[in-house]
């Protein structure tokens, strides 16, 4: 699976080359220049790592940071030209992980969004829940050391309720993060798909919400 990075920053020619320098290092990357639409993205795909601008139109950064920290714990690496200890110190009260100052070095800003990438698990080539271990690279599930045999749709519903562990998701949620916002198709899709992966796990493991959606039952 491909690793996905937003980039929200409204300076062209730096928001374009962060892009260039992630996607050589092969990563998926969106790009955004505007606060508000960085948050239409975030409702409707997930993404394992945020690089965001403080001034922002729209939405600023702070704003846009606290808006996504209600939807989960995706690492947030914020990048601004404002170097005093109160903005840094606001940063990192809204839940920033990370907080580098412009000019940047891209070498250096890769290096780092790649260092909040192996912290979170996401480089991780084994991710892992109780029983339940899950390998990305090759869409490989097992359950208590034994292999369960998944379609490429139901892995990624997998792997979104284990990156989401303990947070319930609703079936629309569900059918844009992993069908895309645009795709032609109803929430019974999520439902059919819900009862295959639980009749293929051993153990039902994923949770039923009334009124709500899924939740993966936390170890």
């Amino acid at each position: 699976m491909d690793i996905q990075i937003l980039v929200v920053e409204d300076n062209e020619h730096i928001r374009e080359m962060i892009k260039t320098y992630l996607q050589e290092a092969g990563y998926a990357v969106d790009v955004c220049a505007d606060g508000a639409l960085a948050l239409e993205k975030l409702y409707d795909k997930t993404y394992h790592l945020i690089i965001l601008d403080i001034m922002l139109p729209g939405m600023n950064g702070h704003e846009l940071l606290r808006e996504q920290r209600k939807l989960g714990d995706t690492p947030a690496l914020m990048i601004t030209a404002l170097t005093d200890d109160d903005s840094q110190i606001r940063a990192f009260a809204n839940q920033a992980d990370d907080y580098v100052t412009k000019p940047f070095n891209i070498q250096l800003l890769v290096m780092r969004a790649e260092a909040l990438l192996r912290r979170s698990g996401a480089l991780s080539k084994e991710v892992r829940h109780g029983k339940l271990a899950l390998y990305p690279e090759v869409l490989r599930v097992e359950y208590d050391g034994a292999s369960v045999t998944l379609t490429r749709k139901e892995f990624e519903i997998l792997m979104l309720l284990v990156q989401n562990k303990g947070r319930t998701l609703s079936p629309a949620t569900i059918l844009s993060r992993v069908w895309g916002y645009d795709f032609d198709c109803d929430e019974s899709t999520v439902w059919t798909h819900m009862k295959n992966l639980r009749h293929k796990l051993p153990e039902n493991i994923i949770k039923t919400v009334r009124g709500a959606g899924y939740c993966l039952e936390v170890t």
